[in-house]
């Protein structure tokens, strides 16, 4: 038996029950450690934070000093209360009063809480806690994440979910996204046995459905009993099922949002209908799906060309929202940048590098023979891919930011930064990632008339830090960036240093450090330190290529 991305065995007997079977086996999965009860942050009934720059993702420009006033976990007030270089006015300020907490914030920066829209909570063949994943994305301004699967169970995710609505948990928001077919008696085989599913989905209290493909029938009425109810839904257009429907039948059927970038390029395919497969490729192998996989953009109908311009335009049309995910597959570009990141060294899990590790079984980890012909190609892949994200933008289509951590040696909260730089590498302005990470997410989910943007009566969902991200969006890293000061030095500069989520203030630091120590507890305990691949015990044998 076949293990997929998160060790469930998978049925042989059809494509269709590969996804069902996928689904049903969610219920019987091994679930993560649970978060702990709240030990972190402080609560005010009024919070004052002084002094700050807004950076918000209304498209407005930069802006302060301003007061802003947090009374309960709502914004009471906005105010601006001076000009830079001029000593502010006292009697300009809201005033405190007694209780009041006050975050003296002078020459900081605020923006919005960030949404990950792909925001898998760790499982039992990473080795991750609820704790660790939460902190590391706290601490990296995320206050808002959609489960695009519930991988430790329904119930278990709506239990977190609820705690953290509560701020019982030092977690961020959650929305969970159930795989279809999750907790399926039998495997779905009929339109009706589909949307029976859904109506039970919504009934548990799901707040949306995660797809991978099903047969169109059956796809099409999920999708239709899915938008009756009122729910959003993400779909990973794996290619056993993509030939059948790309992302423009399925965003016409009723999908919401993709992940990825599957079923794009299908859908810009002019002549031809399915990804041009070498005759030994096998789905099964890793190295056969990513390896083809980095050709597949070249297939497609190029920039400018009507066809291209045609799928662009219908997907805005429908409203459609694009989550691209493109740090989860910048190691197939750049193998040793994303195996040698310097935050592995502090915050990477035993148990989760060796999951990163070269593999037949675990998902992601196909590096079983990955070179310079690879990442050469997937680098053209990015290319065309990216240019296509920011048409997509700027034609006014929604383009949020994901991250979907804990594979390809993408570590959580520290990806999603890294996802925020490569929206900017794609060609959009550091305020446009901005807007990408906060009220695009929001919109996405339903939840902009209370999150995603700085705006008197929205929730307190807050990002502050002492740099300006505008000016480097790695001084977003918890690890800082880097810095040669007037006196020669190097220093670090930089991380956040504040995160707000419904008006609970959290020392991202005093986070940062917490995941260090579960991290150097786990490695203590196994006498474990971080090796390349090859080279865990002794320098790696350099074949000839000859085998005795």
């Amino acid at each position: 038996m076949k293990k997929n991305r998160f060790s469930f065995p998978i049925s042989k007997t059809g494509i269709l029950a590969q996804f069902t079977c996928l689904a049903m086996a969610f219920s019987g999965f091994a679930q993560i450690e649970k978060a702990p009860l709240r030990a972190e942050g402080e609560y005010a009934n009024r919070l004052i934070i002084r002094g700050i720059t807004l950076i918000n993702s209304t498209g407005a420009p930069p802006v302060g000093p301003i007061d802003v006033v947090v009374e309960k976990n709502r914004i009471a007030q906005i105010k601006q209360v001076g000009y830079p270089g001029v000593p502010i006015d006292p009697k300009n300020r809201p005033k405190a009063n007694a209780g009041d907490k006050e975050l003296d914030c002078n020459g900081m920066y605020l923006l919005p809480g960030f949404v990950d829209m792909h925001g898998h909570i760790g499982g039992q063949t990473q080795g991750t806690s609820a704790e660790y994943v939460f902190k590391l994305w706290l601490a990296h301004g995320i206050t808002t994440i959609r489960d695009p699967a519930c991988g430790n169970g329904l119930d278990w995710v709506l239990e977190h979910r609820e705690k953290s609505l509560k701020n019982e948990i030092t977690a961020p928001r959650i929305l969970a996204y159930t795989v279809f077919g999750q907790d399926a008696k039998e495997p779905i085989t009929t339109p009706d046995q589909a949307r029976a599913w859904v109506r039970a989905n919504a009934q548990k209290g799901a707040d949306g459905i995660k797809f991978f493909g099903a047969e169109p029938s059956i796809f099409r009425a999920a999708l239709d009993e899915n938008k009756k109810l009122g729910l959003r839904s993400a779909c990973h257009h794996a290619q056993l099922e993509v030939a059948r429907m790309n992302v423009l039948a399925t965003a016409q059927a009723g999908l919401t949002s993709m992940e990825h970038w599957y079923g794009l390029p299908e859908a810009l395919f002019e002549n031809k209908t399915v990804q041009d497969y070498p005759a030994d490729y096998n789905y099964n192998n890793e190295q056969n799906r990513f390896e083809e996989a980095g050709n597949l953009w070249q297939q497609a109908a190029k920039p400018g060309t009507e066809k291209w311009n045609k799928v662009l335009d219908e997907l805005i049309k429908l409203d459609f929202t694009l989550d691209p995910t493109f740090n989860i597959y910048e190691a197939n570009r750049e193998l040793m940048l994303a195996r040698r990141a310097e935050w592995h060294d502090d915050y990477t899990l035993p148990a989760l590098w060796r999951f990163y590790g070269p593999s037949r079984v675990s998902h992601g980890s196909y590096w079983h023979n990955w070179g310079t012909e690879q990442e050469v190609a997937w680098k053209r892949n990015y290319q065309l891919w990216m240019q296509f994200i920011n048409e997509y933008k700027n034609r006014g289509g929604r383009v949020t930011a994901g991250s979907d951590s804990g594979f390809i040696y993408q570590l959580y909260g520290f990806a999603y930064i890294r996802e925020l730089e490569l929206l900017r590498e794609a060609g959009f302005h550091p305020l446009e990632v901005i807007r990408a990470a906060t009220i695009k997410g929001a919109e996405a989910l339903g939840l902009d008339k209370e999150i995603g943007s700085v705006e008197v009566g929205k929730l307190a969902d807050f990002v502050i830090l002492d740099q300006n991200p505008l000016a480097n969006l790695k001084t977003l890293y918890g690890t800082g960036a880097i810095r040669l000061n007037d006196k020669n030095e190097v220093v670090r500069v930089g991380g956040v240093k504040y995160t707000v989520k419904d008006g609970v203030v959290y020392d991202a630091k005093q986070l940062l450090a917490d995941v260090r120590k579960i991290v150097a507890d786990a490695k203590k305990k196994e006498n474990f330190e971080i090796r390349q691949p090859g080279m865990e015990a002794k320098p790696a044998k350099i074949s000839d290529g000859k085998e005795n």
